[in-house]
């Protein structure tokens, strides 16, 4: 029989497996806590981790999203700056040079012509009637040209039209004012076409025109020294161009057909990517004085004039023939016309409402020894002393019915041109010999330029703001003032052009630059020959007029080519023979020794006899006179008597 425990301790044991079997359960407890919170943070780690991936994926395709449109954007850039669309302004004359002013644009398959003048020569071109653009880059691509754009109406800007168009289409359309259009007419009839003349459009100020798929040109009104003057805008899908033409900024014209600033400043918002502006004035500092000043200076002169008055004027300067025209009328002098260009601007300038000539105040030139002295104005040509024109012939006493006498008054109403400077001054001393009252200077008040000075060329450059400035229509040092003015007003040395006739200017939204360059240069005419004059016979012509010619005469027997007689020797422009014979002999003495009678010269051998005959006499006649005439050897075959 076992032996029962005592109940205290029974109740021990108990409360102590109790104690136990909760420290277990509670470390359970713990244990199971301890794991869930392992397993959240693990959890709360694995998606912070997870998330951080996605944000790190979703950074890293942003990225590449930005790379991707940058790429894009860079890759778009570059292919658009070499896609971009181009114009190409390409001037044929007027740089370094005034006059034979004649601009291209072209844009894709499309030319359109700005201008198309001449020039007239100087000493250096004797016999040569007119200097023009080489036209062969046009008649190259004369399928291509859509119309001719006239700015106005002066030589330096028509004179080569009916040139022009022999080389290219007959059908290109003329685009110019009513007064413009009526000179080029003239010109046309002048060269012989009286038919089949060419289209001409008459505009006005902001007419519109669109020509071909691409291009549109307005035309805006500025003042100048000829009536219907305009400068042009000219647009293309490529780009904006603007072209002054020839202008001053005058505030009071003659007519009161004033500068479309409000036009001007209008297109300079809608922007400009190339300027091209007339740089004759250039080096002139101020404003140029407003024509109507010379209608002022005018009354003064032929108030004071006691006898006969000549005035020289430029026949295409209406506004400045209605301004005598007026003064005659008033102080009650007839008007007698000399010089064919001015006869036929008075035909044509009142027909088209330019000039306004009152009743019976014109009488023919041959009528003015009818007239008392002081009721007679002759109006003649000739301002720039050019040899046939009238008042060259009066100052050399050589008129028909003009002979200058003390108390006539003489204006020449101009300044010289660049280069006939010296012909002008030859006139003036000519003209004093006579012991008139002449009036020629500047100062006088009876001429002003019809060409802005600088600050009007940067008046214009403000109206227009050019993104781009290219100086035209000067010599090389107005170019150079014109581009130092556009500095002054704002535009940046690097954007501005100094270019040379036939440069290929290559113009876009973005830049205008240089980019190659096309055939340019002058073709000289003389008389019926267009082009067939060349630098040799230009030479020729300047070596005649300084040294002149020596003829030798040879006879040679047709048979046997043995000379026969000679050499006979007589000359040119030389020297006066007479005075000459000692040296005229020895020359002959020295073909004589040197050119054997009983050589052969058959067939090419007359190539070599002419050559030695040269080679001799010109080293002789240098030596001995310092003299470099012309020689030409002339060989004449005969039969020799014997034979007959």
């Amino acid at each position: 029989m076992k032996k029962e425990k005592p109940k205290q301790q029974v109740q021990q044991v108990q409360v102590k497996e109790k104690k136990t079997s909760i420290k277990e359960r509670l470390k359970s407890i713990k244990d199971d806590v301890l794991s869930l919170k392992t397993k959240k943070t693990k959890a709360k780690n694995e998606n912070k981790n997870e998330k951080s991936k996605k944000k790190k994926e979703l950074k890293t395709v942003k990225v590449t999203e930005v790379t991707q449109v940058i790429e894009s954007k860079v890759k778009k850039s570059k292919k658009s700056k070499n896609d971009l669309e181009k114009m190409y302004v390409i001037p044929l004359g007027g740089l370094e040079e005034v006059g034979k002013n004649c601009t291209i644009v072209q844009y894709k398959d499309e030319i359109i012509i700005i201008d198309a003048g001449a020039i007239f020569p100087d000493e250096n071109l004797p016999g040569i009637d007119l200097v023009i653009p080489d036209y062969s880059f046009l008649e190259n691509n004369k399928s291509k040209v859509k119309g001719l754009f006239v700015t106005h109406g002066h030589e330096d800007h028509i004179g080569g039209i009916p040139y022009l168009y022999e080389k290219i289409e007959k059908d290109t359309v003329i685009y110019g004012g009513k007064l413009t259009n009526a000179l080029i007419k003239s010109k046309f009839e002048n060269f012989g076409v009286k038919k089949n003349l060419p289209k001409m459009v008459e505009v006005g100020s902001r007419s519109k025109i669109s020509v071909g798929k691409y291009f549109t040109v307005e035309f805006v009104k500025v003042t100048h020294s000829i009536a219907d003057s305009y400068s042009l805008s000219i647009k293309t899908p490529a780009g904006h161009v603007f072209l002054t033409g020839d202008f001053k900024i005058d505030l009071t014209p003659v007519d009161n057909e004033k500068v479309d600033f409000v036009r001007l400043s209008e297109l300079g918002e809608e922007g400009v990517d190339l300027m091209l502006s007339d740089s004759t004035n250039s080096e002139v500092e101020g404003f140029t004085p407003s024509e109507r000043s010379v209608g002022d200076a005018f009354r003064q002169e032929f108030q004071k004039a006691t006898g006969r008055i000549v005035v020289a004027v430029f026949a295409s300067h209406v506004h400045r023939i209605q301004q005598i025209i007026d003064n005659a009328a008033y102080f009650g002098r007839k008007i007698a016309i000399d010089g064919r260009s001015l006869l036929k601007v008075f035909e044509i300038a009142p027909s088209v409402g330019r000039l306004s000539i009152p009743k019976n105040l014109l009488i023919p030139i041959s009528s003015v020894e009818q007239y008392k002295d002081n009721e007679v104005v002759i109006l003649c040509t000739g301002t720039q002393g050019e040899p046939l024109a009238a008042l060259s012939r009066i100052a050399k006493n050589m008129h028909k019915h003009i002979m200058l006498r003390e108390g006539d008054t003489v204006i020449i109403s101009s300044t010289p041109i660049p280069g006939n400077e010296k012909a002008v001054s030859t006139n003036i001393n000519n003209i004093l010999r006579y012991d008139v009252d002449l009036v020629f200077k500047k100062l006088a008040g009876i001429h002003v330029s019809g060409h802005g000075s600088k600050e009007e060329q940067k008046l214009m450059l403000n109206l227009i703001n050019p993104k781009n400035f290219m100086p035209v229509h000067g010599e090389y040092r107005m170019l150079k003032a014109h581009m130092k003015s556009a500095i002054e007003t704002g535009v940046p040395k690097d954007k501005i052009l100094i270019t040379q006739n036939g440069d290929k200017v290559e113009v876009t939204k973005e830049y205008a630059k240089i980019n190659g360059k096309v055939n340019s240069g002058e073709i000289l005419v003389d008389g019926l020959g267009v082009g067939d004059i060349g630098s040799k016979v230009i030479k020729d012509r300047q070596q005649l007029s300084e040294d002149g010619i020596v003829i030798v005469a040879y006879s040679i027997d047709k048979q046997t080519g043995k000379i026969l007689s000679g050499p006979e020797m007589s000359t040119k422009g030389f020297v006066y023979y007479k005075d000459s014979e000692d040296t005229m002999k020895e020359a002959q003495d020295l073909l004589l020794k040197k050119i054997r009678k009983e050589e052969t010269y058959l067939g090419r051998d007359w190539q070599d006899l002419k050559g030695d005959v040269r080679d001799l006499l010109s080293r002789f006649f240098y030596e001995k006179l310092k003299r470099n005439p012309i020689i030409v050897p002339m060989l004449l075959e005969i039969e020799s008597q014997e034979r007959k």
